[in-house]
């Protein structure tokens, strides 16, 4: 409410930066405890923000901790370093008393000269006859700097030294990167003070560690000596110092997490009241906000309560204010609706108060998905793969997974588990299980009533199923010749011979089931017996495919016209719920005419042709395709009956009532408007009565902004502008939405046979999939496949579940998402609001 003032000029910024400092020491304290490898938990508990007291106690407290871990914590690397370094004084030392070692007592015999680094680089017999007096510069060098620092040194030297380099015997931290080397010792050994000084700044640019080298013997024994016990003295001096450390470390931790909870919390708070105005008296803070009717009663307890606990002497009240401005939209979900919530969310957040599909896609989403995607077998692995995830959803290994992949599949556990669900109904209706079909009912087909019957005459144009047989031998029937059935491989079954066929299948896509081997026993006797083998005959039969896609196709524009048409009926409820009675005839109305006088009588023809024609007319069946274009040139096929008398007249008068529904859609509601407006202006209403007409026609209510100011309020909360309607931006709209609607219906029934397409798809590559992985294992393997099939299934169970069931299951998928954005949702729903944001104490922020 006070956008003009600047943030450092509002009433809480003090506070803010209170928070914003304690946050720092926060992130200090937290980086001292990843430094001593230590993660610091979630808070166990929620505590309260604090007030103005317990917030001054708590900068108090973590501020003393934080300069004690500073000082506890400067004092330990310090006292690390003085260690480190007298531990390589006495490691230089050591080893250079090798190289630097007395000569042997009078009498012992002489010592051979060997070529070794180990060995004094001088005889010390030979000291008394030089002139010059030898100095030493001795210290650690890191390891990746010893080749280039030995050859400066040679270079700048001139050869005038002695070199020797060892490497240090246990491995030391490296101060600059934390890390464990093993450091080099060097001892060199020179004349002259010049080369001297050159060494030592050679030394300094490489960054090596030197220290004082004693020149006698004796020097040296009492440096080690005294470097040992000030090792073991700074040792328990570093212990006590760690303990000290581990002390001060468990106290932050155990008050660190709920500091930051009670920051966080109290920053929020004052980051809203520098948002809220102040009355007159500036005594007062005035905020105004969105909030849901249902929860306007727990506000205004939470606010007594509030200046009950705080002592005020003015009670805190809420007062409700009209406004013009579009209210967020608040769609309460659990754990089951928040992932179909969240589809329909990604299109767009729906306007306030509009129809939310997502109470629908919870049915027509899954069901369109297990159109495509219809097998029991890979529907009962989804949804054992679904109810998985949601008998352990509390579990916190499957909560808080790192995996964005493994989120979205948990966050959508309950689509996955009604996908796989339907995916098994489908299974059932297309009669597939891993692409092959089951016997669940006896079959309404008779072969034998078939082969008793007739002679098994071969006519192409008989609308039967016809199944793959080999040649048989030995019938008992004079008309199943061998001649005849070598001639003859595809059989064909009748449905007009008396008893073949018995009647419809009870549930989905009769398995016919067909004799492998048609060698009968004389004494057969019934039509079902003695049948050593049997198959299913729609996976044999050569119409098999010609049969499904007969079925699956018009099954598709059925399921889709239907769901366009309960997707243009839901526009209802938002055309009375926002009282705009006018669409209902100017839009509604035309649109429905359009839909089925088109393509909802193309459903009816195809259940009239279903219902009217039977196996004995059905080779003089008309083509329904045929019929429908020529419903749209107005004419008639000699060559293609009529499905009914007075067909060519209904259809023509279909057609006109169609086309005359595109200009009431058209210029309905444009005209209306435009209508209404001046007839209110003829009626003498002033224009502030117009306004609010025009917004009441647009479904808004007229009133005063949030931050309206006071010629909005005088103004009936809209410009001077806006009291003109734009009757050509209005007739554009219109005109494309009419454009939009009727060229969607065309080619949105035929996006609709996608689900006939991905049907099919993942049907033959599951077949596929089955004929040359399986069905290998089975007939190539002979008395081995026992033992080769157990990697022949785990083959066909990787591909099954990487091809069929996540790339397949993906496509599915995607193209189910398709078809309820563009041809379901697009029907009713505009998607142009935005979500309600709550002032929240969410975990994850501080988390």
């Amino acid at each position: 409410l006070n956008p003009n003032v600047s943030a450092f000029q509002r009433r809480f910024v003090g506070e803010v930066r209170r928070c914003e400092e304690m946050e720092k020491t926060f992130a200090f304290l937290r980086q001292e405890l990843r430094v001593a490898g230590r993660a610091l938990g979630p808070c166990q508990d929620n505590p309260r923000a604090p007030v103005a007291r317990e917030a001054l106690r708590v900068q108090e407290q973590s501020e003393q901790l934080a300069q004690e871990l500073r000082e506890v914590s400067r004092n330990h690397a310090s006292l690390r370093g003085r260690l480190r370094e007298l531990r390589q004084y006495l490691h230089v030392l050591r080893e250079g008393q090798r190289f630097t070692s007395l000569p042997a007592p009078l009498g012992s015999p002489p010592r051979p000269r060997a070529l070794s680094d180990r060995e004094p680089i001088f005889d010390p017999s030979l000291h008394q006859h030089l002139d010059r007096k030898i100095n030493f510069v001795a210290g650690v060098i890191h390891p990746w700097r010893v080749s280039a620092f030995e050859r400066l040194l040679w270079r700048a030297c001139r050869g005038y030294l002695v070199a020797n380099f060892v490497e240090m015997p246990e491995p030391m931290e490296d101060p600059a990167t934390g890390e464990s080397i093993t450091w080099v010792i060097f001892l060199i050994s020179y004349w002259g003070e010049q080369i001297g000084q050159k060494i030592r700044k050679i030394s300094d640019c490489f960054h090596c560690h030197v220290y004082p080298y004693p020149e006698s013997e004796a020097s040296r024994a009492d440096t080690m000596n005294r470097l040992h016990n000030q090792i073991q003295d700074l040792s328990v001096v570093l212990e006590e110092t760690e303990q000290y450390l581990a002390q001060v470390l468990d106290k932050v931790m155990l008050a660190l997490p709920t500091w930051q909870v009670q920051v966080h919390k109290m920053k929020a708070i004052y980051l809203i009241l520098n948002q809220c105005s102040f009355d007159v008296t500036e005594k007062c803070l005035i905020a105004e906000v969105w909030c849901p009717v249902r929860d306007l009663t727990q506000v205004q307890d939470a606010l007594r309560q509030g200046s009950y606990k705080s002592g005020s002497s003015v009670e805190c009240f809420v007062q409700r204010i009209p406004t013009s401005e579009s209210p967020p939209t608040l769609i309460r979900t659990n754990k089951f609706t928040a992932g179909f919530q969240s589809i329909v969310d990604a299109y767009g957040v729906a306007s306030y108060q509009e129809v939310n599909p997502a109470p629908y896609a919870i049915i027509t989403f899954p069901f369109i998905f297990a159109i495509m995607f219809g097998d029991v077998g890979h529907g009962l692995v989804m949804f054992l793969f679904a109810l998985w995830m949601v008998l352990y959803e509390n579990s916190p290994s499957l909560q808080q997974g790192s995996n964005e992949i493994w989120q979205t599949f948990f966050e959508g556990r309950y689509l996955i588990l009604l996908m796989g669900a339907f995916s098994i109904y489908t299974g059932f209706i297309y009669n597939e299980c891993f692409s092959k079909a089951t016997v669940i009912f006896p079959s309404a087909w008779s072969v034998a009533t078939m082969a008793n019957h007739s002679s098994w005459r071969w006519d192409s144009k008989l609308p039967v199923t016809s199944a793959r047989v080999p040649a048989c031998t030995d019938s008992p029937c004079s008309a199943h010749s061998s001649d005849y059935l070598a001639t003859h491989p595809s059989l064909t079954l009748d449905p007009n011979v008396t008893g073949v066929f018995q009647g419809p299948y009870p549930f989905g896509i009769d398995p016919v089931s067909v004799p492998w081997d048609m060698g009968w026993d004389p004494q057969w006797s019934g039509p079902e017996s003695h049948l050593p083998f049997c198959r299913q005959i729609w996976s044999l039969a050569t119409n098999h495919l010609n049969f499904l896609n007969s079925f699956k196709m018009k099954m598709s524009v059925v399921l889709g016209i239907v769901h366009m048409g309960f997707g243009v009926l839901l526009g209802v409820f938002n055309h009375v719920h926002f009282q705009q009675q006018h669409r209902l005839v100017l839009e509604f109305l035309p649109e429905m005419v359009f839909l089925l006088a088109l393509f909802g009588y193309l459903v009816f023809l195809i259940f009239y042709k279903w219902i009217k024609f039977t196996p004995a007319d059905s080779r003089v069946a008309p083509s329904i395709l045929i019929h429908f274009i020529d419903m749209f040139l107005f004419t008639s096929n000699p060559d293609n009956l009529p499905l009914y008398q007075g067909q060519v007249p209904v259809q023509m008068v279909l057609v006109v009532l169609a086309l005359a529904s595109v200009p009431v859609l058209l210029l309905g509601t444009p005209l209306y408007l435009y209508c209404r407006r001046w007839a209110m202006k003829l009626h003498h209403a002033g224009p502030v009565a117009v306004a609010e007409q025009e917004a009441l026609l647009d479904g808004q209510e007229a009133g005063n902004s949030v931050n309206t100011s006071k010629e909005d309020l005088e103004s009936g909360g809209h410009s001077p502008d806006a009291e003109h309607m734009d009757f050509s931006e209005i007739f554009m709209h219109q005109a494309i939405h009419t454009i939009e609607y009727c060229l969607g219906c065309v080619s949105n029934t035929a996006s609709y046979l996608r689900l006939w397409a991905l049907s099919l798809a993942h049907a033959q590559l599951s077949e596929v999939l089955w004929s040359m992985v399986m069905r290998n294992g089975f007939v190539r393997l002979s008395y081995v496949g026992g033992v080769v099939l157990v990697p022949v299934f785990a083959a066909f169970a990787v591909l099954t579940v990487a091809i069929l069931l996540v790339m397949e299951g993906l496509s599915a998928f995607l193209h189910a998402l398709r078809l309820h954005w563009v041809e379901f949702q697009n029907k009713f729903y505009v998607g142009g609001g935005y979500k309600l944001c709550p002032f929240a104490f969410a975990p994850d922020s501080w988390e």
